[in-house]
């Protein structure tokens, strides 16, 4: 129905070695897993059925490509999160699966600075240094009106490690600017994807995975026992890479060696999570005025994550760090959008000296009528 250019979609062929090995694990008829991580686009928004968004139509592309392989298939996405998120999390949610074939998308939700370049490279490196050495491939979408993403940022990261990245700018977004394609007919909002949306994203994906099955087929990896010998050597990073090893403190790991965490009013959510979409769980919860946590660990950095939410009126609370409370950062539950309650991650303190801090996240406002406790989700420690 829609025609791109879909060899301009490929803004960084990279090194495809990772893929190749991946391809002739599923020829040779052995299980592979397929992954995905990123926001909600990834995750599936606006497309009518699971099956239909472009994750799924891309693991498809493997099943397809390979009739003879078991592919199991991982969706990792969760709305309106960013990198950093990503980064503290990838372990958890992908990497615990040993998947052989990630991709990532965070370009619409990053913002294109520094802090996210970051972030990304943190996420990035976790990826490549897993002992499983699964291959990634990088994606970024775009904002249909605007144009906007962090492809600049996140494109300077790709080339650095030599991965593959496409792009929906060169492509989707260009062949709107031009006419060609109106956008009401791919998307409801100029960013999510609809059914047509999504198969337009994943052909902009398959379309490279189709370059590299013909080379591997040129190259004879699927005719011969030659073996791809990987290594997870990289090079030095290009930020302070202090998301690299990122962790959550939450509830269930509150007592882990290394953390130390005192509630003064604050209390454990006992809420047993559901599924993986579940996202506000594990946290801590408190309502009162004054009602406090602190946090001791060794770190070089610190990320509060907590619930903005449409139930307003909600209380406010803040973030000190080492006692520094003229620099101590507002953490406002009250959420300003009406699409519903955010996973929200406000940065504290980045690029300390490696060693013991301490935060407190004491309630400073609340009212009569507010409608729930202020949520944190967890908090996020840099190594």
């Amino acid at each position: 129905m829609y025609e791109l250019n879909l060899k301009d979609g490929i803004i960084n062929k990279g090194n495809s070695l990772r893929i190749k090995r991946v391809m002739q694990k599923a020829y040779r008829g052995e299980g592979i897993v397929t992954a995905f991580l990123g926001g909600s686009i990834t995750q599936g928004c606006h497309s009518s059925r699971p099956d239909t968004c472009y994750a799924a139509l891309v693991h498809k592309w493997w099943e397809k490509k390979f009739p003879g392989c078991k592919a199991e298939f991982i969706n990792a996405g969760i709305g309106a999160t960013t990198s950093l998120f990503g980064a503290a999390r990838v372990r958890q949610h992908v990497l615990s699966k040993a998947p052989d074939f990630i991709l990532t998308e965070f370009a619409v939700n990053d913002e294109n600075t520094e802090l996210y370049k970051e972030s990304y490279e943190g996420l990035i490196r976790t990826i490549l240094k897993d002992d499983n050495l699964p291959a990634l491939m990088l994606m970024n979408n775009v904002c249909y009106d605007t144009g906007i993403s962090a492809e600049e940022k996140h494109l300077e990261i790709a080339r650095h490690y030599d991965l593959p990245m496409v792009s929906m700018k060169t492509t989707i977004l260009r062949e709107i600017q031009n006419g060609s394609i109106k956008a009401e007919d791919i998307t409801p909002d100029n960013l999510h994807p609809n059914d047509d949306g999504h198969e337009l994203v994943a052909s902009v994906i398959t379309y490279y995975l189709d370059t590299v099955y013909e080379e591997a087929s040129k190259e004879g990896l699927f005719d011969s026992d030659i073996s791809v010998e990987l290594t997870g050597v990289l090079p030095d990073p290009v930020t302070a890479d202090s998301y690299e090893n990122a962790l959550r403190i939450k509830n269930y790991n509150m007592s882990d060696p290394g953390f130390n965490v005192e509630l003064n009013g604050f209390r454990v959510d006992d809420h047993i999570k559901a599924d993986f979409l579940d996202i506000f769980s594990g946290g801590f919860e408190a309502s009162q005025k004054g009602d406090s946590i602190t946090f001791k660990t060794v770190c070089s950095g610190m990320a509060a994550q907590y619930k903005k939410t449409i139930d307003q009126p909600a209380p406010v609370a803040m973030a000190i760090i080492d006692d520094d409370e003229d620099n101590a950062v507002i953490l406002d539950a009250n959420f300003d959008e009406d699409w519903g309650d955010c996973l929200y991650i406000d940065v504290l303190k980045s690029h300390m000296e490696l060693k013991e801090h301490k935060v407190e996240i004491r309630i400073t406002e609340t009212h009569e009528d507010d409608r729930v406790p202020f949520y944190l989700t967890s908090l996020i420690v840099c190594k």
